[in-house]
């Protein structure tokens, strides 16, 4: 048996494949491309799905990668056993109507056992009950043992209608040391002594919604096997964790946390938690995924925030991950080198995330101590799973934390309730999913030779080669239909890169499609969408084809503006400035990009004046067609989320600019005219958002902007030019009649306190003031409270104040009532409860709102009724 690092693994497999005559692709981005129904990329195959559907020709009919995958199903298992991850790598090999079942079993037997020279007489093999076509080959010809080929019912692949198929998975028997020790320990045993380190799929049937299955034409393989698990196999070590590719992750945490792996089991969770979920966190980062409350955003922020938590475990309070991302970057330099490139900026969005999760933390810790305050009063000892589940999606808590702190106050959590919650949520999720799929229409290209569709600019005719209908393929659509054309030849420009898709006609003889976008379908293909507004269209007709290019050319202004402003805030900002997303269409672009601060308004105006600049100088803009590594040796700035294939087009300015982009351009910048930056904000952690507009655009952002200037300046009834000092007299003015409203509310509320304090109650010892106050905010009903409970010196005080058409309540208690029981957060509950409310607080102050301002008399009897309850 080898012994390989995992660089070196991953070498050798790739390398095995490329001579057998396989396309070798580097992994895809966890973003999924052009797939709404997932997530993230959970598997090798995912990036393929329209090739083996049989719809879409491949680039080769044998591809090989060694795929990044996050899975978070789970998550909760990970540390606590040898081989659960959220994120692994994936090494496959893939054939697309080409080789099937023997040459995927033989290269799978060969690359094993004499690539990595592992012991025939340690592998076992398991088949589909009714595969007898893999038997035969595993039997006959590879010469397996029959006693050591396992049918399982379980060994089939599908995954509701579509491709499927019987799969063979390989195992290797890792020694009775490693097994469970029961006498009937075989393999399928939920033990580590025989472990799956190979699975071959073999999608031959195609299966329908009534649940039929149908041979394919073309058959597929596809199949998987664990880097980690293959790499722990090789380095004979007990888990993937102690591997070259996790276990320098492990020494990193146990260092900062001053502990010894291996000395404790929980120890050891916490450090397996935090190395798997550090490769993860720097890994989707550095393929441009950003901490959110959603989608893959919130995968994330899970994941980085039960890091911490698992920190914390082991006594570490202090901010400690941005340092795994050296220690990641220098495991993975070799295989994935852009993750070192965007080293800083991973680090910093970790750092932000960390420390907001920091102040979370503590505030959902607050909010469960409120709870078992309230469960401990009310002489409960069981907190609901709803609650739970809440401080869980909401607080990143895992539930194991909400239990441990329940348990130092003697009290349990409702784990079935949390369960419950947590399969709703995730059912709620499916559910989003099958939407998004049942809105991916992919049509069957396997008749067109989509190789002699063309893209050109100057075309005026084309034949139509394919008409869509509701998704469906058609001969012929009439007026009124809503379809997708394809032609032999567009002129039309699709959406992509954030640029929209070109508009215009596709027109006959007899009808007449109004073309509304233009788009891609995953292998490049494109397709117009419309309707058809005149007569009927056919399959295989002569067209006109007409893009608006009036409105492409106010894209191809708001694009290249784009480029500008990118490298102008890189000037202004500084080098960690990349783009985060954009939308460009004909009225206005829209720019997001990496920045950990507010920017200021003299950083936008000088990275406005920088691409001024460059638009009146008219620098050239250029277009250069070139492989991946050259564009990169030029500089070329490649984007996140972006994949480009082996030809990349770089788009140059003049020095000034040099990006990676397959959008219209304009000519020289002059074309772009004016550029004017009319917003900027924060849209996410670390993520800031410019909108801006050129040419036309700008000229009537300028003259709508003239408008309301003269417009303001007739209200101020001064001149446009006098505006400022026009309002700045005003707002002295403002100010000193703030000054006398003040003062008058002042003496009002000094003549109510007075009055509220003729009506002192007292309930079993304790002081209580009641009543209605007038107080425009809350604001002035709480220094109304403070002013009635700093003379009464001891009390209960709870007041109330209608404004417009809502109530509001503030309640609060002095530190002696407190000691009897008072609770000021719970009097005020039941009073905005009374009046259509709701709120809360601390014992000694707390406050409210309410929807009905008539029924303040029964809030008040409400408050006093609980206030009878508490006193001790």
């Amino acid at each position: 048996m080898k012994q390989l690092t995992g660089n070196e693994l991953r070498k050798l497999f790739l390398d095995f494949f490329a001579s057998k005559d396989h396309l070798i692709q580097s992994s895809h981005s966890l973003i999924p491309e052009n797939d709404p129904t997932l997530l993230l990329i959970g598997a090798g195959m995912a990036p393929f799905k329209p090739f083996f559907t049989g719809k879409m020709k491949p680039p080769h009919p044998r591809i090989s990668t060694s795929q990044k995958c996050v899975r978070t199903g789970d998550i909760e298992n990970v540390g606590r056993t040898a081989r659960h991850h959220t994120f692994f790598e994936m090494l496959g090999n893939f054939s697309f109507g080409d080789y099937f079942k023997k040459e995927a079993i033989t290269w799978a037997w060969e690359f094993l056992t004499e690539q990595l020279e592992l012991p025939k007489d340690k592998l076992w093999i398991t088949i589909h009950t009714g595969d007898d076509e893999a038997f035969d080959i595993w039997h006959n010809d590879i010469k397996i043992p029959a006693n050591r080929i396992i049918r399982m019912e379980e060994n089939f692949w599908e995954i509701g209608p579509g491709p499927c198929g019987p799969c063979s998975e390989i195992h290797i028997d890792l020694g009775e040391e490693r097994g469970c020790g029961k006498p009937d320990c075989a393999v399928g045993c939920n033990c580590d002594r025989y472990l799956e380190i190979w699975n071959l799929v073999f999608t031959q049937f195609d299966r329908d919604e009534a649940g039929n299955y149908t041979p394919l034409a073309k058959k597929n393989i596809d199949t998987g096997a664990g880097l980690e698990r293959i790499a722990s196999v090789l380095q004979n070590k007990r888990s993937n964790f102690e591997t070259d590719l996790l276990y320098p992750i492990i020494e990193y945490a146990a260092k900062v946390a001053g502990v010894t792996y291996g000395k404790s089991p929980k120890t050891d969770v916490s450090l397996k938690v935090i190395a798997d979920h550090g490769r993860s966190m720097t890994v989707m980062i550095g393929d441009g995924i950003l901490p959110s409350n959603e989608g893959r955003g919130y995968v994330l922020r899970r994941i980085l925030r039960r890091a911490v938590r698992h920190g914390r475990l082991m006594g570490i309070e202090k901010p400690f991950l941005t340092s795994i991302v050296d220690v990641v970057t220098d495991i993975f330099a070799e295989v994935y080198p852009d993750i070192n490139d965007k080293k800083a900026y991973i680090k910093k969005v970790i750092q932000l995330e960390e420390e907001r999760f920091n102040t979370t933390l503590a505030q959902g810790i607050e909010l469960l101590n409120k709870e078992v305050q309230e469960l401990s009063q009310a002489g409960q000892t069981v907190l609901d799973g709803t609650t739970a589940f809440k401080l869980y999606d909401t607080f990143g808590f895992p539930w194991e934390l909400t239990e441990e702190i329940l348990s130092e106050h003697n009290m349990t959590l409702d784990k079935q309730g949390f369960d419950q919650a947590m399969t709703e949520q995730r059912e709620r999720a499916r559910a989003a999913r099958q939407d998004n799929e049942e809105k991916v229409v992919i049509p069957d290209l396997s008749h067109l030779v989509t190789e002699n569709l063309r893209h050109d600019p100057k075309a005026e005719a084309a034949n139509i080669v394919l008409l869509l209908k509701e998704g469906k393929i058609v001969e012929e659509a009439f007026d009124g239909d809503d379809i997708a054309v394809i032609l032999d030849v567009t002129p039309f420009h699709a959406e992509g890169g954030g640029q929209v898709g070109d508009t215009g006609v596709i027109s006959s003889s007899l009808g007449k499609i109004k073309i509304s976008n233009t788009k891609k379908l995953p292998d490049g293909t494109i397709y117009h969408v419309g309707q058809i507004t005149e007569g009927s269209f056919k399959t295989g007709e002569a067209v006109r084809v007409n893009a608006d290019v009036i409105r492409r050319r106010h894209i191809a202004r708001n694009h290249t503006a784009t480029h500008l402003l990118h490298a102008a805030l890189k000037q202004v900002l500084g080098d960690h400035v990349n783009q985060a997303g954009s939308s460009v269409d004909d009225n206005r672009l829209r720019f997001d990009f990496t920045h950990f601060a507010q920017v200021t308004p003299e950083q936008l105006a000088k990275a406005e004046e920088i691409v001024n600049d460059v638009v009146l100088n008219n620098f050239t803009v250029g277009i250069i067609e070139t492989t991946q590594d050259i564009a990169k040796g030029m500089g070329a700035m490649a984007l996140f989320g972006e994949k480009y294939g082996d030809i990349v087009r770089v788009v140059v300015i003049d020095g000034f600019s040099k990006e990676l982009c397959g959008g219209t351009h304009v000519d020289v910048t002059a074309e772009i005219g004016l550029f004017k930056i009319v917003s900027e904000a924060g849209i996410g952690s670390g993520v800031r958002r410019i909108e801006a507009v050129t040419g036309y655009g700008a000229h009537e952002y300028l003259k709508i902007q003239n408008e309301l200037i003269k417009e303001a300046a007739v209200a101020l009834k001064t001149r446009p030019e006098e505006i400022v000092s026009r309002i700045d007299v005003l707002n002295g003015r403002v100010r000193e009649l703030e000054k006398e409203v003040s003062t008058l509310s002042t003496k009002l509320a000094k003549n109510e306190v007075q009055d509220l304090l003729t009506s002192v109650k007292d309930i079993n010892g304790v002081q209580v003031v009641l009543g209605q106050v007038a107080a425009a905010d809350m604001e002035n009903l709480r220094a109304t409270g403070d002013m009635v409970r700093d003379r009464l010196q001891s009390g209960v005080v709870v007041l109330s104040a209608v404004c417009g058409d809502k109530v509001n309540f503030v309640a609060m208690a002095t530190a002696d009532c407190i000691k009897k029981g008072i609770h000021a957060g719970n009097i005020i509950k039941e009073a905005a409860k009374a009046a259509g409310g709701g709120g809360g607080g601390r014992p000694d102050m707390a406050q409210a709102g309410g929807k009905q301002p008539e029924k303040i008399g029964e809030a008040l009897q409400a408050a006093e009724q609980m206030i009878k309850s508490q006193i001790k």
